[in-house]
């Protein structure tokens, strides 16, 4: 709320805080005077940092903001202790308390008693208006407090051991900065502890009297702190462990400009889960249990190996040495400077200091024994490092990673700053991969193909490798301020993955797959309950949620939409280049980048980058663009694009739209396209009146949606009707994305929807052919678990229509095309969960072939999940598919094993499979979320899911943090399959009573939006289902 911005009083989690947690236990300075007579006066920090797009969501209200007089009485509320202020409607009852009654007859003089409360209630009135007004000196209007005479003194919480503890906000104080860390850890892989000392070299920003910093689970057991050149003294650590932060307080003020020490000693246990310094294990080639030891800082997990300053403006150089077996080796950033032996017998290792200066979060290390392989690029040593059995799957990694870091050191200007570039494949990794600098963190499947793996699985691979790699500018060098503006990192990844793979690999055809996550992130920024690509973020729960696709997919899709739009090839990139330099080293906000990119601008016609991207970085969702043609003019009318829309949502947002668009006379060359900048509600332009049909969004390029009005959707079906090639195949692809989406929203009955897909027998191409299955393939998942059987049959024989003789026509051999690949899998993997005759035969004959071989006999990589899901159908095919699975080495071929297992409709084989995916024994946990999605996608499986996760949610949320993108997958998985209200009622019943451990969480409020909407969808269009199909 503006009244706490601009004026040093309570610090922000006293507002903020309170509504995603419970209250710590804190000193109340005004009843305990006594315990704390004087109190210091402000220091700058108490000036609460605030992100750009600061205005609060209070998650538990959807997005549905309070209005600011609403807030502002809120906040003021809380602030005075007056609880009859809250204006929560929740508390508000319907009618009035205060009813009209009819004048009484007669006056009657009152008694003593009424005349003593009536003066009391005056002056309590009167008093509480002198608060109101002498307090916080603040009027109280949406343009927030005018002027502030005496600020309130903050509430400070209680340590662990009684003490004030000296800082009451969730961000650090800004007034000290480190400089460098200097870290020893002395891990131990049989106890599963270690310990360490840190000595940060810091520097005073301004005056303060405490220096404060994170710290978790770590048992601090001496600290010393050092001022300049004076001599080292012990000092007391505070700790308060819900906020992870630990302070050191002094008497006298450390003054702005000097340089100070403070070293810490400490130990702790290694994590069992899969962040912060954690063991994992795997088996070796003889049954052998071997034990490692990694990191996984991002977001909040440093704090968790080491006490530091764990927010990324707080960037530094480190040092660090660990200590191992002399069987183990060890890695991080750097390369090694020495080992020396210990006379424990014990090595240490030592790596040289970084050369740049790194947040937190990119920090890493392994202990291990791994095996590597390397190869020169420039002045980089680039290696791939593996558990000994896999080393000949890293072949390709290596040869990958050598071409992408080529190709972004010229692309950037750039050249990689460090000596070397470590990959490393971890067996137990939850994320895909993890970019910290010069030692990147893989999940197995996510660096490792085999020699017969397919180009599908190798672009899988080549994916992840670019993303990562891209982060060593984007991200590393150049790194958000603040987790409000994570998509500076994750969606520049995200567009250089697939833009540099364009480039280096082109045979991967990256395009099909960036054209489909584009639009599965518009599908989820449709919901009310999406936030905007640059939005605020106050608790760790809020952090860990910003990994989603609107950071990632979203903040690709606009940055894509902004190159096609700009004239030329050469100013986006000049622009990004010039983002780099300037900022090299630093932090940054989304503002930096757009005027970077402004400022570059290199066409005759000027256009201001910032003033059109804002519209998509700082509000949710995207708009639909609607057209209605008479004759030659052209009419286009923007709105908001909300699938949950009522009076109490309705907004007024506007964006700044590159619209392009072509016609019937020229539709296919790249020069076809024209541009037209859409900034208000409704703007005209003109076309030739003999053009029969225009298409907008060429390419699929712009982040929006189109609806063409009756006519102008009748004249594109007849086009494609006649021939299917007057538009690419991404165009039509785009047309089918674009109609089913106006069906969700309302907009277009399921009618149309069909007699587009008439042109469909026509259709061989991937994108399109994909994104119909896809649509489809949900809509009769939800019919089958509606039990809506007669419908169920009918949309079978309606899919198998449009599609059959393209399932008949595919082969079960290896495929070179990509695209192949993915339209094969597609198409037979929908016929054979149809049960389509021939589709099962041909799976279990390649199965039994692969069986009788031992494993000799190759499945094609793009087969293998439809081959396996089928064998997992019958009983004695299930135990042999696991016994198969317990042995295989190929983890990409593991994985589809696992979704073969998890396919089951035996009920107690899916309860046995989510078991064990819980105990880790047999399938690693890290693979969890994987057998919930395939479980839930069954019929047999998918109200077992959604026990499972209510059962077991306390060891889920231990495994998966809160917030998480493991979590956030688990919670749609099991719910967005339901479309009644039975469902809804229990789905709501069930994560409200969570408080604390979850109710709060934005993918709760997806998951009750995506149910209500597949009921409104049902409701609408079930009565006209029997005669449309």
């Amino acid at each position: 709320p503006d009244c706490f911005n601009n004026r040093a009083n309570l610090p922000r989690n006293m507002i903020e805080n309170s509504m995603f947690e419970e209250e710590p236990d804190v000193v109340d300075l005004a009843k305990d005077s006594t315990a704390f007579p004087t109190f210091p006066a402000l220091d700058p920090d108490e000036v609460v940092y605030e992100p750009r797009s600061s205005r609060l969501l209070v998650r538990g209200l959807g997005e549905n903001e309070m209005d600011e007089d609403e807030e502002d009485c809120e906040s003021s509320a809380r602030l005075l202790g007056m609880s009859f202020m809250n204006r929560s409607s929740a508390h508000r009852s319907t009618s009035s308390p205060y009813t009209r009654q009819s004048p009484p007859r007669s006056c009657s003089r009152p008694s003593a008693r009424t005349l003593v409360v009536c003066v009391l209630f005056l002056v309590i009135v009167v008093s509480m208006t002198m608060v109101l007004y002498f307090l916080p000196e603040c009027t109280f209007t949406k343009s927030g407090c005018r002027k502030q005479t005496t600020p309130a003194e903050p509430v400070y919480p209680i340590s662990t051991n009684g003490e004030m503890f000296p800082w009451a906000q969730l961000r650090l104080p800004q007034s000290i900065q480190p400089l460098s860390y200097e870290l020893t850890l002395n891990p131990d892989l049989d106890k599963m502890t270690f310990t360490g000392t840190t000595v940060i070299t810091m520097t005073v920003r301004h005056d303060t009297k405490r220096i404060v910093l994170h710290s978790a689970n770590l048992n601090i057991t001496k600290a010393t702190f050092k001022l300049g050149d004076g001599k080292a003294t012990d000092v007391t650590v505070l700790e308060y462990k819900p906020r992870q932060q630990i302070a050191v307080k002094f008497s006298e003020e450390l003054k702005a400009g000097q340089q100070c020490v403070l070293t810490l000693n400490y130990s702790a246990n290694l994590s069992h889960t899969y962040d912060g310094f954690y063991n994992s294990s795997y088996s070796d080639k003889d049954g052998n249990k071997r034990v490692l030891a990694a990191t996984q800082f991002e977001p909040l997990s440093a704090r968790k190996a080491f006490p530091c300053f764990d927010e990324p403006s707080f960037k530094a150089t480190f040092q660090i040495k660990i200590s191992r077996k002399p069987d183990y080796m060890t890695l991080s950033n750097m390369p090694k400077a020495k080992t020396t032996s210990l006379p424990s017998g014990l090595q240490l290792d030592e790596f040289e200091k970084t050369s740049v200066k790194m947040s937190t979060y990119l920090v890493a290390f392994v202990v291990a024994n791994f095996t590597p392989i390397s190869k020169n690029v420039s002045e980089t040593l680039v290696s791939v490092y593996s558990v000994p059995e896999k080393k000949e799957h890293t072949e390709y990694a290596l040869d990958t990673a050598c071409k992408l870091l080529e190709f972004y050191n010229s692309f950037f200007e750039i050249v990689y700053p460090l000596k070397k570039l470590d990959l490393v494949a971890i067996p137990d990794f939850l994320a895909g991969a993890m970019e910290n600098w010069g030692l990147i963190t893989f999940r197995e499947t996510s660096l490792l193909v085999g020699k017969q793996s397919s180009l599908l699985e190798k672009q899988v691979v080549a994916s992840v490798i670019a993303h990562e790699l891209a982060h060593q500018w984007f991200g590393n060098l150049v790194t958000m301020s603040w987790w409000n503006d994570l998509w500076l990192n994750e969606g520049f990844a995200t567009y250089m993955q697939y833009m540099s793979l364009q480039t280096v690999l082109p045979k991967l055809d990256i395009g099909n797959l960036f054209l489909d996550v584009r639009f599965r992130a518009l599908e989820k920024d449709a919901l009310n309950s999406s936030h905007a690509v640059s939005t605020e973020v106050n608790t760790p729960e809020q952090v860990e949620e910003m990994f989603d696709s609107v950071s990632y997919e979203k903040g690709a899709s606009i940055l894509l939409m902004l190159n096609a739009s700009l004239p030329g090839d050469q100013q986006f990139r000049k622009g990004i280049i010039q983002y780099l330099n300037q900022f090299s080293g630093l932090n940054t906000d989304t503002d930096n980048l757009w005027n970077s990119l402004t400022q570059v601008d290199v066409s005759t016609q000027h256009q201001n980058v910032s003033e059109m991207m804002s519209s998509w970085t700082s509000q949710k969702g995207f708009p639909l663009v609607t057209v209605d043609r008479k004759g030659d003019q052209v009419t286009l009318t923007q709105e908001h694009f909300l699938l949950t829309s009522d009076n109490a949502t309705h907004t007024s947002s506007l964006w700044h739209i590159p619209v392009t668009y072509i016609n019937d006379t020229c539709s296919l060359a790249p020069d076809c396209k024209q541009v037209f900048t859409l900034k208000t509600k409704s703007e005209t332009l003109k076309v030739p009146q003999s053009i029969k049909w225009l298409k907008l969004n060429h390419g699929n390029t712009g982040f929006y949606i189109v609806h063409y009005g009756d006519d102008g959707w009748a004249a594109l079906i007849d086009a494609l009707i006649n021939n299917v090639n007057v538009l690419t195949p991404e165009d039509r692809a785009s047309l089918i994305h674009n109609m089913f989406a106006l069906s969700r929203l309302g907009r277009v009955s399921f009618r149309q929807v069909l007699s587009l897909l008439n042109y469909m027998t026509n259709e061989t191409e991937t994108p399109p052919v994909t994104e119909a299955l896809l649509q489809l393939n949900n809509i009769y998942r939800l019919l089958d678990k509606r039990q809506e059987t007669d419908f169920v049959s009918r949309m079978k024989v309606r899919i198998l229509s449009y599609f059959g003789s393209l399932m008949r026509n595919q082969t079960w051999d290896e495929e070179i095309s990509v695209s192949k690949q993915e339209l094969r899998s597609a198409l037979l993997e929908t016929a054979c969960n149809l049960n389509v005759d021939s589709c099962i035969r041909q799976a279990k004959a390649l199965f039994k072939k692969y069986v009788e071989s031992n494993g000799t006999a190759h499945i094609p990589g793009d087969l293998q999940r439809v081959v396996f899901t089928v064998a997992a159908q019958s009983e004695e095919s299930w135990s042999t598919l696991l016994e198969k699975y317990s042995k295989v080495s190929y983890d990409a071929e593991k994985r589809k094993m696992l979704q073969g297992l998890a396919s089951t409709q035996d009920t107690r084989r899916i309860a046995w499979i989510l078991k064990e995916g819980l105990q880790g024994n047999i399938i690693q946990t890290q693979e969890l979320p994987l057998v919930i999605n395939t479980v839930s996608s069954s019929f047999s499986g998918y109200l077992f899911a959604w026990d499972f996760i209510q059962e077991n949610w306390n060891q889920l949320i231990e495994k998966f943090p809160v917030g998480s993108f493991s979590i956030q997958k688990i919670i749609k998985s099991t719910t967005s399959q339901f479309s009644t209200q039975a469902h809804l009622n229990q789905v709501q019943g069930f994560f409200s009573s969570l408080k604390e451990r979850g109710s709060q969480m934005r993918s709760v409020q997806e998951a009750l939006e995506t149910i209500r909407l597949n009921q409104r969808w049902m409701d609408r269009n079930l009565p006209s289902f029997n005669e449309w199909l």
